[in-house]
Parts: C-alpha cells; structure tokens; sequence
C-alpha cells in the first residue's frame, strides 16, 4: 500500500480567482493554465497497519499542525472513496518555494492525490483524479495533465462536473516561461483568503467574471492556431484585471512588491523594442514572463538586469501525472 508520484506546478494564463463553493472548491470562473516542467512536487504515501494517525515529512522535515491537518483531511476523503480506515505516512519533496505565488499547492495536492489514490487500491482515471486533487487545492486540478489546460468550473452543486481537461499537449507549442524570483518568503494574504475577501467586498469583481468569461475563448483560439502575440496580450489583461480586484477589497491588498512592478516594465520596455513578451502574475509577488524560444537569450538578459530579481528559472510547458 505504498505508491510515488510526481506532478508539476502550472501557471495560470485565464486566472482562477474566487468560489462558488468554499468547501468543494468550485471556481467562480472557468480558468486556464500551462503545466511547467521547471517545477514539481514528489510524493510517496505507505498507508501502513498499526499507525494511530498520519504523518508528513515535508523536505525530510517533520510537519505539524496547519499543514498536517490539510494533508490528513485529504486522506479522508481518499479513505472515504476506498472504504479503507487505515493511516498513513506521507513524504514530500517539494521543488517549488512554498506560499510565494508559484503554487506549490497545485503540485503538491495533485501529487498526493495521485500516490495516496494508488497506494490504497484506487484506480482513478485522469478526470477522477482531478475532480479528487480539485478538493484539496482548486488549482490543483490542472496539474493532473501536462501542457495546456482548462479546469470547467461546472454548473452542478456537487461539483460532479467541475474538473480539469487537456486542450494541447505539451509538444503542441514551444514556447518558454520565465519564472522571475523576487522573494521566497511567504506572503502575508494567502491565496484562499485573498479570493475570499476579493468575493466578498470588491465592487470590481462582477465585471472581472464577466470579462473573464470572454477572455478564455479567446486564448483557446490563441493557442489553438499558436497566435503568440494574441495568447500573451490576453493573459496579461486577465492578470492585471484580476490584480486590480483586489485593490478593490475592503480592506484592499495587493501581492505585488517594488521589484514586481520593475519586471513588469522591463517586460513592456521590451515588447517596445520589438520583442514579443508578456507578463501574468498569480497571488504573490514573483512574475512569469512568457516569450518563444528565439528570444531568450535578449529576455532573460533583460530580466536579471532588472533591480531585485533574484533568480530566474526556465520553463517549457511540463508533463502531467507520473509514478514511479
């Protein structure tokens, strides 16, 4: 009763922002994202008999509290579909800076969600699964699937219909995206509260859902016919708009930092000089910039010119789920 399984990270390019549903995580919007290869998350789950409770060592660190109890309320419910009372221990590995906008939870929940669904007997196709890592981390639901990905927010109250689906493979299209690190330490609003307060108090909200939904047919044609330019310039409105809401909350908040307005610039600097590159931002600080293989070498000479970045980390669109 013991299996591993990797899943990687992904970016949102239509952002996920806001519930119909707290507790069965069902999105306000559908939503539409790139799987990254440059970041992942393994997980082994031992459900073991004789254990008295789970256990989870998060890079080879003992974890406690908060954490654990998310790992342990997840387990139920694959405990609940197996019909299995039995503990376990959970080991992670996380290749991803937790809590600072590179959602870490995506890979993380869509990578115990494989392991824990396997090791207990469960044999769950790829829409089964991402219906399950969807209850545990909403965007955890695209990273069951490599490339392109849309997670259909569904119109049923039991979220029966809300899951992720492929729409391109990951050969489809080469194109690059440019994790740019600002900050590694965990910000202050999380993602879960932000959506919430966002939904609850931000008069701007209404029009982003309505925009949003227009947003997402057009960047699946985009990708559909690889028109660069029109998938970049919609994922960076859709970013921006979803941004400005919550500077609308009540009280308002924002994620970005003095630096992530800089690579913002640089980026617009360089689509100035005739390169096509574009910026999205999930909930936290850091920036990804998406640009095609031709152009690296100028952007990310660009980029780590630019004041405060700290790091940048190369992507191409990544893998799904896989077991080892």
């Amino acid at each position: 009763m013991k299996a591993t399984a990797r899943a990687h990270t992904n970016i949102a390019l239509i952002k996920y922002w806001g519930k119909r549903n707290e507790s069965l995580i069902l999105p306000a919007n559908s939503n539409l994202s790139v799987t990254l290869d440059g970041f992942s998350t393994e997980t082994t789950v031992h459900f073991q008999e004789g254990l008295k409770k789970d256990s989870f060592h998060l890079n080879e660190q003992n974890v406690e509290g908060d954490a654990l109890g998310k790992v342990a309320i997840f387990l139920d419910k694959v405990r609940a579909l197996s019909g299995k009372e039995i503990y376990a221990q959970v080991q992670s590995v996380n290749h991803v800076p937790t809590a600072a906008g590179f959602a870490s939870s995506a890979s993380g929940l869509a990578a115990l969600a494989a392991a824990s669904s396997k090791a207990i007997g469960l044999s769950l196709n790829d829409t089964e699964l991402s219906k399950l890592a969807r209850q545990g981390s909403g965007s955890a639901s695209r990273s069951i699937f490599g490339g392109f990905v849309e997670w259909q927010m569904g119109k049923r109250e039991d979220g029966s219909d809300s899951f992720a689906v492929q729409i391109a493979d990951k050969s489809h299209w080469d194109i690059r995206i440019a994790a740019v690190v600002l900050s590694k330490t965990e910000k202050k609003v999380s993602s879960r509260e932000g959506m919430r307060r966002t939904v609850e108090t931000s008069p701007f909200y209404a029009g982003w859902l309505e925009q949003t939904a227009k947003d997402l047919q057009e960047i699946k044609q985009a990708i559909k016919v690889k028109d660069f330019e029109k998938m970049g310039s919609v994922a960076e409105a859709n970013c921006m708009r979803m941004h400005a809401t919550t500077l609308g909350a009540n009280p308002p908040f924002t994620y970005w930092q003095d630096t992530t307005m800089r690579v913002m610039q640089t980026v617009q600097t360089l689509r100035e000089q005739g390169i096509p590159a574009f910026f999205t931002i999930d909930a936290g600080p850091n920036v990804k910039v998406l640009y095609l293989p031709e152009n690296e070498a100028k952007v990310k000479k660009r980029l780590q010119a630019t004041e405060g970045v700290e790091d940048i980390i190369i992507s191409k669109p990544g893998s799904g789920i896989s077991y080892r």
